[in-house]
């Protein structure tokens, strides 16, 4: 190899004028001029995103192993505040006609412990069948259409058809079944976004590996 090759500098390109040394001339320093400065290095991040910041999130626990944001492209999460309200609106819509039907359904029989979870059952089966379908056709239930939100894949930002959908319900509605500790799971996981960084997935979110972005 040529000795007029450049050294180990990372930030010199071999054809970057000055990248050779230069021949003693008469009347000149013995060991030539100095070299120009290096260029400064790429901004650290790369490419800005449309969330803000240079880096986006490195990659993320389900980014590409190239190391990209997987929101890259995708549309803004959607608030804190938006999920809630389109929760319960959700909430309202299947709650409301559940009560009147399953009230009715019992006529005269009354046992309080019973009748309650008995409705609880009814609920939580229609609820998820209700966010079942409905996040599988097109991301957003009805309180998230009003809302202008929708469920999309970390990996892709499509809709989450088929088990990625179902799974996010039942996550979601199925451990209410369980006497006391369903409460408290369900608790845990709808205010799991309040301190989750950077996709504000609830535990439902990071089982199905979904976000929840804002509708343009």
């Amino acid at each position: 190899m040529s000795t007029e090759q450049p050294g180990n500098d990372p930030f010199r390109k071999p054809d970057e004028p000055g990248g050779q040394q230069r021949p003693q001339g008469d009347g000149g320093s013995p060991y030539g001029n100095p070299p120009p400065p290096p260029p400064p290095p790429p901004e650290a991040g790369g490419p800005q995103t449309p969330y803000g910041g240079g880096g986006g999130y490195q990659g993320g626990p389900y980014g590409s192993p190239y190391g990209t944001d997987p929101l890259a492209g995708m549309p803004p999460l959607a608030s804190r505040g938006k999920r809630l309200l389109a929760r319960i609106i959700d909430a309202l819509i299947i709650g409301i006609p559940v009560t009147v039907v399953v009230g009715l359904a019992q006529g005269g029989y009354h046992d309080a412990r019973g009748d309650t979870y008995a409705q609880q059952g009814v609920y939580t089966l229609v609820y998820l069948i209700y966010e079942g379908l409905m996040l599988t056709m097109s991301g957003q239930t009805v309180g998230k259409k009003l809302m202008r939100i929708r469920v999309a894949m970390l990996q892709n930002g499509a809709v989450p058809v088929g088990t990625p959908g179902w799974f996010r319900a039942a996550v979601y509605s199925l451990p209410a079944l369980v006497p006391c500790l369903g409460f408290l799971f369900w608790l845990v996981n709808v205010l799991f976004c309040t301190w989750d960084q950077p996709y504000r997935q609830c535990l439902h979110d990071k089982a199905a590996r979904t976000v929840v972005v804002a509708v343009d």
